[in-house]
């Protein structure tokens, strides 16, 4: 990797965010928006607009099913791999990251609202 590639990833991770969407998709692996829109209880408008900065820095990618658009982590090299497994080991202590996946769990949202 060029060092430009590492500045773009971390780039990219420095939003709270677009870490909390990770920490869901690191979990879950896939879910459509209205799910992270729901587990975040942030607008659809924001979740998209950080949805797209990561698809865009090529952190995740999407399907089309229907009306509705499906997130997951993209395939990656090493680099962003390890690095996104040491935080989602160290996000398992964060009072945040926790509370958007136990509302994600308790709403019973996942592929619910699709």
């Amino acid at each position: 990797m060029q060092l430009d590639e590492f500045s773009n990833i971390f780039k990219s991770l420095s939003e709270p965010v677009r870490l909390r969407v990770m920490y869901l998709l690191l979990e879950r692996g896939e879910l459509c928006v209205c799910d992270i829109v729901s587990s975040l209880e942030v607008s659809q408008s924001v979740v998209s607009r950080h949805l797209a900065y990561l698809r865009n820095a090529g952190l995740v990618s999407s399907r089309r099913q229907g009306v509705w658009i499906y997130y997951q982590l993209a395939e990656s090299n090493d680099f962003i791999r390890q690095l996104l497994a040491l935080f989602k080991q160290s996000g398992e202590d964060c009072v945040t990251l926790k509370g958007d996946l136990n509302r994600l769990q308790a709403e019973g949202r996942e592929s619910n609202c699709c």
